[in-house]
Protein backbone atom coordinates (compact mmCIF):
# COMPACT_ATOMS: atom_id res chain seq x y z
CA UNK A 1 0.00 0.00 0.00
CA UNK A 2 1.13 3.93 -0.76
CA UNK A 3 2.65 5.24 2.17
CA UNK A 4 0.63 8.15 1.58
CA UNK A 5 -2.67 6.24 1.56
CA UNK A 6 -1.43 4.58 5.40
CA UNK A 7 -0.70 7.64 6.30
CA UNK A 8 -4.24 9.15 5.45
CA UNK A 9 -5.97 5.51 6.87
CA UNK A 10 -4.07 6.08 10.22
CA UNK A 11 -5.34 9.87 10.56
CA UNK A 12 -8.65 9.18 9.37
CA UNK A 13 -9.03 6.71 12.26
CA UNK A 14 -7.37 8.95 14.94
CA UNK A 15 -9.87 11.50 13.54
CA UNK A 16 -12.56 9.16 14.22
CA UNK A 17 -11.11 8.32 17.71
CA UNK A 18 -10.62 11.93 19.01
CA UNK A 19 -14.37 12.70 17.67
CA UNK A 20 -16.21 9.76 19.23
CA UNK A 21 -14.05 10.89 22.80
CA UNK A 22 -14.95 14.08 22.42
CA UNK A 23 -18.64 13.01 22.53
CA UNK A 24 -18.33 11.23 25.65
CA UNK A 25 -18.60 7.62 23.51
CA UNK A 26 -17.06 3.98 23.90
CA UNK A 27 -16.33 2.39 20.40
CA UNK A 28 -18.84 0.29 21.49
CA UNK A 29 -21.64 2.79 22.43
CA UNK A 30 -20.53 4.18 18.71
CA UNK A 31 -20.42 0.75 17.22
CA UNK A 32 -23.85 0.08 18.37
CA UNK A 33 -25.03 3.46 17.25
CA UNK A 34 -23.87 3.46 13.78
CA UNK A 35 -24.95 0.11 12.99
CA UNK A 36 -21.14 -1.24 12.66
CA UNK A 37 -19.45 -4.43 14.46
CA UNK A 38 -17.57 -3.43 17.13
CA UNK A 39 -14.45 -5.50 15.87
CA UNK A 40 -15.36 -3.59 12.38
CA UNK A 41 -15.00 -0.06 14.45
CA UNK A 42 -11.97 -0.92 16.58
CA UNK A 43 -10.39 -1.53 13.41
CA UNK A 44 -11.14 1.55 11.98
CA UNK A 45 -9.96 3.58 14.15
CA UNK A 46 -6.69 1.60 15.03
CA UNK A 47 -5.97 1.62 11.18
CA UNK A 48 -8.77 3.22 9.11
CA UNK A 49 -9.53 0.18 8.13
CA UNK A 50 -13.64 0.54 6.79
CA UNK A 51 -15.68 -0.26 3.79
CA UNK A 52 -16.87 3.31 2.41
CA UNK A 53 -20.62 2.01 3.97
CA UNK A 54 -18.90 1.59 7.11
CA UNK A 55 -17.13 5.40 7.13
CA UNK A 56 -20.59 7.04 5.87
CA UNK A 57 -22.65 5.47 9.02
CA UNK A 58 -19.68 6.42 11.29
CA UNK A 59 -19.52 10.07 10.41
CA UNK A 60 -23.12 10.09 10.72
CA UNK A 61 -22.95 8.46 14.13
CA UNK A 62 -20.71 11.16 14.99
CA UNK A 63 -22.97 13.91 13.47
CA UNK A 64 -20.00 14.69 10.73
CA UNK A 65 -22.19 13.65 7.82
CA UNK A 66 -22.01 16.95 5.89
CA UNK A 67 -18.58 16.83 5.56
CA UNK A 68 -18.82 14.01 3.47
CA UNK A 69 -19.89 16.06 0.26
CA UNK A 70 -17.32 18.52 0.23
CA UNK A 71 -15.28 15.10 -0.70
CA UNK A 72 -15.42 15.28 -4.24
CA UNK A 73 -16.50 18.47 -5.23
CA UNK A 74 -17.11 18.57 -9.15
CA UNK A 75 -14.22 20.09 -10.83
CA UNK A 76 -13.65 23.82 -12.43
CA UNK A 77 -14.38 24.14 -15.70
CA UNK A 78 -11.10 24.59 -17.92
CA UNK A 79 -13.18 26.88 -20.38
CA UNK A 80 -16.26 28.62 -21.08
CA UNK A 81 -17.20 25.48 -23.75
CA UNK A 82 -16.90 22.92 -21.13
CA UNK A 83 -18.66 24.79 -18.40
CA UNK A 84 -21.41 25.04 -21.46
CA UNK A 85 -21.19 21.21 -22.47
CA UNK A 86 -21.74 20.67 -18.73
CA UNK A 87 -24.48 22.69 -18.31
CA UNK A 88 -26.18 20.98 -20.92
CA UNK A 89 -25.40 17.37 -19.95
CA UNK A 90 -26.90 18.08 -16.70
CA UNK A 91 -30.12 19.42 -18.54
CA UNK A 92 -30.24 16.50 -20.54
CA UNK A 93 -29.93 14.33 -17.34
CA UNK A 94 -32.91 16.27 -15.47
CA UNK A 95 -35.41 15.81 -18.22
CA UNK A 96 -34.24 11.74 -18.37
CA UNK A 97 -34.86 11.09 -15.16
CA UNK A 98 -37.95 13.35 -15.21
CA UNK A 99 -38.96 11.28 -17.78
CA UNK A 100 -38.49 7.93 -16.11
CA UNK A 101 -40.92 9.46 -13.28
CA UNK A 102 -43.56 10.07 -15.61
CA UNK A 103 -43.26 6.60 -17.07
CA UNK A 104 -43.60 5.75 -13.46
Amino acid sequence: MNAAISDILTKTGGQIRTRRLAMGLTQGDAAARSGVAYRTWRRMEKDGSASIEDLIRAAIALRCENGLAALFPEPVASSMDNLLTRQRLAAEIGRRQKMRKARL
